[in-house]
């Protein structure tokens, strides 16, 4: 999703897009210079952006820091709640294929194209039948419970 060309290399501006198309920020602040400036100590000599491992890094990085700023409590639950909400846009407590939809069409994913798909991907998630991805399904699918 963020490494749009395929190049096994996360450049700032894709990163940047990638973020802005899923309505979040890096929280580093203003334009793209200072995300650059920050990127950049996690991109290897020689590199043009942020391989896997240093995208990792980055990541966990970003989440130390905000451990320490707003305390450790359920960390992991509240990093999978704001994922959640990025998909839930009606804030109903429910992902619905509409949603996911639309949010797949904002990255640029091309199952955005085919809402059979999208009800498709709803449906393996989905455990209780009803349609839709509560938030419980949305974790066991993210823990890795359910293929997608």
């Amino acid at each position: 999703m963020f490494d749009r060309d395929g190049d096994g290399v996360i450049t700032p501006a894709e990163l940047s897009g990638a973020l802005g198309r899923l309505g979040l920020s890096l929280g580093v602040g203003g334009p793209p210079a200072p995300l650059d400036a920050f990127v950049a100590a996690y991109v290897a000599p020689g590199m043009a952006g942020l391989r896997f491992v240093d995208f990792e890094a980055l990541h966990a990085d970003l989440a130390a820091a905000d451990d320490a700023t707003h305390g450790q409590g359920n960390k992991e639950d509240e990093e999978m709640m704001e994922a959640f909400r990025v998909f839930d846009e009606d804030g109903d407590g429910y992902i619905s294929a509409a949603e996911l939809q639309a949010v797949l069409m904002r990255m640029g994913l091309p199952e955005a194209g085919c809402l059979a798909r999208v009800r498709d991907m709803i449906a393996a998630a989905d455990r209780n039948s009803d349609g839709r991805v509560d938030f419980d399904e949305f974790k066991a699918m993210m823990a890795g419970g359910i293929d997608v």
